[in-house]
């Protein structure tokens, strides 16, 4: 993901952009969209285009132009391939601007500029345990927009790491259990590096040493959330059937201790989608 091609809160607008007006905004700005998402071209698969537009419209305000956030868009529509995201806060963490990001998702969309998901921010504030319930309702209210949503910058905050190890769990099992949400990153994760300091760090100190919130985040990943089924073909028959995470998946093939490799397929098992392996075994 790359982000962000504008941000229109004014505090993070440069001051030689403050200077300009009129028609000379207006081309910097496009100049600057179709510089940038042609230099990195098909290295950004995602962008946020106007970063946290619920809260900063220094650009519409610049311009006395309330739709030159749809603009903004049209034009990183035509300038690549990328899909394109709108990004903020408050919206699942924070319900205070949930219903705002709804109405603006579906402006958005009904004006057919290019909006191919939105981005929830996901900062959870300091000893806040994420409510599952909570941020489910969040999410199935953003999901009415029908594009899909990314968890964009999650974080949480505790000072007891086995603390913020639940914290973790609860955030990302709900996110991640969501039939809209395709993809969640986190906003940091070392404690030297964290924005939000050792509070919210997976890791610490320069060797990078797992806290229980990272311990409890890796289990997550690469134990609970992934398929690992054995099946004995005299025991199954000659079919069966498997409950799978989305994914990659490898099948390998056993016989009296060693693995006929011959028979190794690999698949993708994709959302909404099922997927049948047949295989010739022949011992």
């Amino acid at each position: 993901r790359c982000h962000n091609l504008v941000w229109s809160v004014d505090q993070w607008v440069q001051d030689w952009v403050k200077q300009l007006h009129g028609d000379e905004l207006r081309n910097v700005v496009k100049d600057h969209i179709e510089e940038t998402m042609q230099t990195y071209g098909s290295k950004c698969e995602h962008w946020d285009v106007d970063n946290e537009n619920l809260h900063g419209q220094f650009f519409q305000s610049a311009l006395h132009d309330p739709s030159y956030n749809l603009e903004l868009f049209r034009i990183a529509n035509a300038a690549g391939n990328s899909q394109l995201f709108l990004n903020d806060y408050n919206v699942v963490a924070s319900g205070a601007s949930t219903n705002d990001y709804l109405n603006q998702g579906r402006q958005f969309k009904n004006a057919n500029v290019g909006l191919d998901g939105l981005g929830v921010q996901c900062h959870f504030g300091s000893e806040q345990r994420p409510d599952p319930a909570t941020i489910k309702r969040r999410l199935d209210e953003l999901a009415q927009v029908g594009v899909p949503i990314w968890a964009t910058e999650l974080d949480v905050m505790s000072s007891n790491e086995n603390t913020r190890a639940d914290f973790y769990e609860a955030a990302l099992t709900t996110l991640y259990s969501h039939s809209s949400v395709e993809g969640i990153l986190f906003w940091g994760f070392w404690d030297q590096a964290h924005w939000r300091g050792d509070k919210a760090a997976l890791v610490k100190g320069d060797n990078l040493q797992l806290t229980a919130a990272g311990s409890r985040v890796l289990d997550l990943l690469e134990n609970r959330w992934m398929t690992d089924e054995t099946h004995t073909l005299s025991q199954a028959g000659n079919q069966f059937t498997v409950r799978g995470f989305h994914g990659d998946y490898e099948v390998h093939v056993n016989y009296q201790g060693r693995e006929l490799s011959n028979l190794k397929q690999t698949f993708t098992l994709n959302k909404g989608h099922s997927k049948t392996v047949n295989l010739n075994v022949h011992t």
